[in-house]
């Protein structure tokens, strides 16, 4: 892919007879949010720290920006920022003073790290609260500091590892709006997350990696058309549940489920079943259904098939 700026390779990553990655492959495409789904311990914050250079492969290569993260992982340090999953500010420290000292950490001049925290804590509406000690920050505040103090050198690539984890919801819509600002400003994001809305709502592109590979990749409508539509039907009176989900068997070929409260669903491939046709065939039967409706499937359903497949 031309406009790459992440791309691994067949990444192995061993601890002893633990096999954290098997094989994964990304390519990330420049200015996108990537983002990787899977169960804990499936390797997605493993896949993170090789890409970041805090570990070393045991095999397969990446690269980041062009430059190789083990041969040269620091060219690649100075193009990447990295929020963890824990927020790594200092609570006895204000706003301001945590983003220049992570300024002078990365070596940057005094006068200029001064500025970039200024600039920075503007930009993402911290400044009323910049003078305050973060031990009174509330959690949303304190994981935005967390994320823009990666941003003290203007990162190609930031690498976000379940940035809201534990975060109510108004606090990760804020973060949400941070990451879309970013990438609006060139930023590429890989961003690792156990919030299947969050890489709905956020990402450009997904993996849904386990047991460390990648077993499907796709925008978030290419996952979910990958299991077809669903057929959801509501019937007018329960007692005719089983006859409704026997009809609908043999009408679409696939199993339904049903439940006490006398909803049917089931899979189907798009196209290959007009909601008149299930009307009909329910109305003839004397089981007619009081609603019916054909609707995508949510990341949740993909995710929970692909990993239980896999």
């Amino acid at each position: 892919m031309a406009d790459a700026i992440v791309v691994a390779e067949g990444l192995h990553k061993d601890y002893g007879k633990t096999q954290a990655l098997r094989g994964l492959d990304l390519t990330i495409r420049k200015g996108s949010v990537f983002g990787l789904l899977g169960p804990n311990g499936a390797g997605k914050t493993t896949a993170v720290r090789v890409l970041a250079t805090l570990t070393e492969p045991s095999a397969g290569r990446a690269l980041v920006d062009g430059f190789d993260v083990v041969h040269q992982a620091d060219e690649v340090r100075r193009r990447i920022g990295l929020a963890g999953q824990h927020a790594a500010v200092d609570e006895k420290l204000t706003g301001r003073d945590n983003l220049r000292m992570f300024g002078r950490l990365y070596h940057l001049p005094g006068r200029v790290a001064k500025r970039r925290a200024d600039e920075l804590l503007e930009r993402f509406n911290l400044s009323e609260a910049a003078d305050r000690l973060v031990s009174t920050y509330s959690g949303g505040m304190r994981r935005r500091l967390d994320v823009i103090s990666s941003l003290i050198i203007s990162p190609s690539v930031l690498f976000l590892d379940e940035p809201t984890t534990g975060l109510d919801p108004r606090s990760r819509g804020e973060i949400w709006d941070s990451v879309r600002s970013l990438v609006a400003d060139g930023t590429t994001v890989l961003l690792t997350t156990q919030y299947l809305e969050e890489a709905d709502q956020l990402a450009d592109e997904i993996a849904v990696v386990d047991h460390g590979r990648a077993i499907a990749t796709g925008t978030p409508d290419e996952l979910k058309a990958m299991i077809g539509d669903r057929l959801d039907v509501e019937l007018a009176d329960i007692s005719n549940i089983d006859l409704a989900a026997g009809i609908l068997a043999t009408l679409t070929g696939s199993v339904p489920t049903t439940s006490d409260a006398g909803r049917i669903s089931l899979p189907i491939r798009s196209g290959s079943v007009g909601l008149a046709d299930v009307v009909r065939h329910l109305d003839r039967a004397g089981a007619s259904a009081a609603d019916v409706a054909v609707r995508r499937p949510t990341l949740d359903e993909v995710f929970l098939l692909l990993t239980e497949v896999a």
